[in-house]
């Protein structure tokens, strides 16, 4: 991905979708357009600070998977590797698991092929048509994705739970009304 559109992605992600998230709107933004997206709430492995990482996943045998676009360089992938136990943020609401590195090249072949059919036009970034390439062709150009697996171990805190910002667009929705109500009397 050239360096503008990583830096587009990177504003977009920071200051759109983490916060549609942490609002508990996450359940509108999915689509085949735009793609289907939770949030990866992930701890620094240097700071150890709390780190927000919106990205495609699909949903394969029991387990969420995704993968890392900018490869191992990504921050975010070499936190989770430092520190596995990880919660999400998912459009349904908020799960709790466990990361592991996928390396069975039919797995690979059919989850990756299904995250980068779920990101929507974000999945033509790498290069080729996800909906249309040949698996031979597929598996020549996915030996340095890394695939995340990550199985559930419990549920996490959405939106809508004592620590979730659901409060905040329920409480702007609410003054908006009331405004509306005051100008149309």
């Amino acid at each position: 991905m050239p360096p503008m559109m990583r830096k587009i992605f990177w504003f977009l992600n920071k200051f759109f979708m983490v916060p549609m998230f942490r609002l508990g709107m996450g359940g509108i933004m999915g689509n085949p357009f735009s793609g289907y997206i939770m949030v990866l709430k992930v701890v620094g492995r240097k700071s150890g600070k709390l780190r927000y990482a919106p990205v495609n996943y699909a949903i394969y045998q029991g387990s969420v998977w995704c993968i890392s676009g900018g490869r191992k360089a990504s921050d975010w992938y070499k936190n989770l590797l430092a520190n596995p136990a990880i919660e999400m943020i998912m459009p349904g609401g908020a799960i709790y698991g466990q990361v592991s590195e996928e390396n069975d090249p039919e797995t690979r072949r059919i989850v990756i092929r299904q995250v980068l059919k779920n990101a929507g036009f974000a999945g033509f970034f790498e290069g080729y048509n996800p909906w249309k390439i040949r698996d031979e062709e597929m598996h020549s150009k996915i030996g340095d994705i890394p695939l995340l697996k990550i199985t559930p171990t419990g549920i996490g805190n959405s939106a809508s739970d004592p620590s979730g910002w659901a409060w905040i667009s329920v409480l702007v929705l609410a003054i908006l009304l009331i405004v509306l109500l005051i100008i149309l009397l």
